[in-house]
């Protein structure tokens, strides 16, 4: 249910009600990313449950950033391990993500190139979230479900969430004109 505690260790998520602190980690967080990128940094957003006040989250923050070719890893991998970040995931045959972890493993920065459609659809869906109260208690109430299962990897729990989250994208998409990520 919203606001157990779940250990993700033994098969089941931990999600936990919304933290008014998150959006600070989220600032020092990008303050470390301003301090390693500065101008090669297109688009740094806070996104995911922790971006959206009011709703249940894995106590994780998510952050994504565009630079100009995330594939290019020399131009901003050293300079982020120089903060304290670790790159952990590397999707090259999914928009060239990559994702690494900060802080004590409660921060996932995401990389994509700068004009990924993933960035859009990430922001529409946090936009929706934070503006429609219907559409954040659908999502959290299916989030308190999902997590309430055993799942044998976290990404299983992330992929059963799709279908909410694409109908809630698309209902974002139909009543907004597309964000656009960075020039």
């Amino acid at each position: 249910m919203a606001g157990d505690q779940r250990d993700s260790k033994h098969g089941q998520v931990t999600l936990v009600e919304y933290d008014a602190a998150w959006p600070k980690r989220y600032r020092a967080q990008a303050w470390l990313v301003r301090e390693a990128l500065g101008d090669a940094i297109m688009l740094l957003e806070h996104v995911g449950s922790t971006s959206v006040p009011g709703l249940v989250a894995k106590p994780v923050v998510d952050i994504v950033l565009a630079v100009d070719d995330s594939a290019a890893e020399p131009g901003y991998v050293p300079p982020l391990e120089s903060q304290g970040f670790a790159l952990r995931v590397r999707e090259p045959n999914w928009h060239e993500h990559r994702m690494l972890k900060g802080g004590v493993d409660d921060v996932n920065l995401h990389v994509f190139s700068a004009r990924c459609p993933e960035i859009e659809r990430m922001l529409a869906f946090r936009d929706r979230l934070r503006s429609d109260s219907a559409d954040r208690g659908l999502y959290a109430t299916a989030k308190a479900e999902l997590a309430a299962q055993r799942w044998d990897h976290l990404q299983d729990y992330a992929d059963a969430k799709s279908a909410i989250v694409e109908e809630i994208v698309s209902r974002a998409r139909a009543e907004s004109p597309p964000v656009s990520p960075a020039p």
